[in-house]
């Protein structure tokens, strides 16, 4: 077993995930099994309780375990699955520790940041590399993982991280020197007045790595143009480091062009030599014909994609790469327009959305905006535009057309209004007695029966799916009959037919909302169905 720490120096946002993801795309390439753990230095227990304006997206897996982001990096440009195991949070760290000392494990000892907590750091590397998942044409099955490549969330030199970063460190002495490889991932920033590139800010970071015992292999030196020859030399020299070990990540237009221009400095080649793995020759073939995909498109257009956290698009990851990944299918260039919901409560809905080919309208909690969606869903069903719900999406979708369709106008979901006349979205009975609001909803993948003849269908091309959820408030099955006999259509539905996951309308070109996260599931080397079906659809309506 090896083992890969990436860490990260100067700033955050630098891009360890996806620097993280597309080591593992090179690896797999050559034949080798990979899984990832992100280390994060936040004291949450997860991420699930968090605002998406502090945190981002939340990343479910297929166990229900809500994850950060990053995790959704390794997905998609891995054939991994990820889990519980994959993620863990100074907050679960700490926890697992004081659970241990209650139950007296420790007999009696003084508990300490170092050995114990370092020692449940190392416990839970060690974990992550025991099994992993891979999906292919075959299924999801089990493989024996050739390396483990953990990413240490923050920045070299902030206090929080600093027990994962000791844990790291001690980590060669437990196994061997020559099993472990250290990434660090740092600034070299043009100062215009200079004209140059500088690389102090370089040195200053790897020197405080080096002050906690933590000598780098290599250096991803992130900037905006290639890095020359002489300035490599520079750095290496500065750094302690092998000139070719000095990696240029230079900014690309497409995440998806990182694994090949790391491939183009030499970077796996580095990695297996240093680890002394066998490997075959890298196959990038195919993820080649996706990037020229990206960078030749056939058409362009434009998707509203509406939501209540528009104002950091990372709250809204996978949605946005899920839509990169059916224009990928299509060969069509999206331009995104990012519209947030209450932006449609105060101005002419058909004047904001006029020149949109497609409006994708996301989930979320909370009353906030909600009308502006539901005025965007009537546009779109009204006008004929091609219309996407997603979990609170699709909710939203429901209360539209029981208030202007199956007459039932004051139709509304007891969240945003606990005594509405008509509660066409209700909580969950399953939800009723939760009193903890962290990892409670209904989470991870579930199945969903799809009935033949509708798009759904068309789009899946098989009876019973499973996808990934993470709600709490449903359909409800008191209006089920009353909103199917005015039309709308639940095309998808649980096994045992309680709970509605999908819906759709038949005289429309294309109108499909869902309970569930599609775009958890969506890679660019395969998008989701229904993501490469809208994106289809919306090409119709250009």
């Amino acid at each position: 077993m090896k083992y890969i720490f990436v860490t990260g120096g100067v700033v955050s946002s630098l891009g360890k995930g996806l620097s993280a993801a597309a080591i593992g795309n090179l690896l797999e390439s050559r034949g080798l099994c990979v899984t990832f753990l992100k280390l994060d230095p936040y004291i949450n227990f997860d991420p699930g309780t968090m605002n998406p304006y502090q945190h981002g997206e939340v990343f479910v897996t297929d166990d229900g375990a809500e994850t950060d982001l990053d995790l959704g990096h390794y997905e998609r440009f891995s054939s991994c699955r990820m889990s519980k195991e994959n993620n863990y949070t100074t907050g679960k760290i700490y926890y697992n520790v004081i659970s241990k000392e209650r139950r007296g494990d420790f007999l009696g000892g003084t508990v300490q940041v170092v050995p114990h907590i370092t020692d449940e750091i190392k416990r839970c590397i060690v974990n992550a590399g025991k099994t992993t998942r891979v999906k292919n044409k075959n299924g999801t099955l089990p493989r024996k993982i050739d390396v483990v490549i953990v990413e240490i969330g923050g920045t070299v030199g902030d206090i929080e991280s600093l027990p994962f970063l000791e844990a790291i460190r001690q980590f060669p002495y437990d196994i061997k020197r020559a099993d472990v490889l250290y990434i660090h991932l740092t600034l070299i920033p043009f100062i215009k007045a200079a004209d140059e590139l500088k690389t102090k800010p370089t040195q200053h970071s790897v020197n405080k790595l080096r002050e906690i015992g933590i000598q780098p292999d290599i250096l991803l030196c992130r900037t905006d143009r290639i890095i020359s020859q002489a300035l490599k030399k520079k750095i290496a020299l500065f750094c302690n480091v092998e000139t070719k070990s000095v990696i240029t990540a230079r900014d690309v237009e497409s995440v998806y062009e990182v694994p090949l221009l790391f491939y183009e400095e030499g970077l796996d080649a580095i990695i297996t030599k240093k680890l002394k793995l066998k490997t075959i020759r890298p196959n990038l073939t195919d993820w080649k014909k996706i990037v020229d995909r990206i960078y030749h498109p056939k058409k362009e257009i434009s998707i509203a994609l509406i939501g209540k956290y528009v104002g950091l698009k990372d709250s809204y990851k996978s949605l946005y790469e899920s839509l990169i990944h059916g224009g990928i299918s299509n060969q069509v260039k999206l331009h995104i327009e990012w519209i947030d919901s209450e932006r449609l409560e105060k101005e002419d809905v058909a004047t904001v959305l006029k020149s949109c080919s497609g409006v994708l309208v996301a989930g979320g909690f909370g009353a906030r905006g909600i009308e502006g969606k539901i005025a965007a869903i009537r546009y779109a069903r009204e006008g004929g535009i091609p219309f996407f719900g997603i979990c609170l999406g699709m909710q939203c979708a429901v209360i539209e057309f029981a208030r202007n369709v199956a007459g039932l106008k004051e139709a509304n979901s007891t969240e945003f209004q606990p005594k509405t006349l008509h509660p066409v979205i209700d909580l969950m009975g399953s939800q009723r007695d939760k009193k903890d609001l962290g990892g409670t909803m209904r989470l991870g993948v579930y199945p969903c029966v799809i009935q033949k003849g509708t798009r759904a269908y068309q789009a899946y091309q098989q009876l019973e799916i499973s996808e990934r959820h993470r709600h709490r408030y449903e359909v409800n099955n008191a209006y089920r009959k009353q909103i199917s006999d005015a039309g709308l259509i639940f095309a998808g539905v649980s096994p045992d037919q309680k709970l509605v996951e999908l819906v759709e309308l038949k005289d429309h070109p294309w109108f499909v909302a869902v309970q569930y996260h599609p775009e958890f599931q969506s890679k660019p080397n395969n998008p989701h169905p229904l993501f490469r079906e809208f994106i289809k659809a919306s090409l119709t309506f250009m």
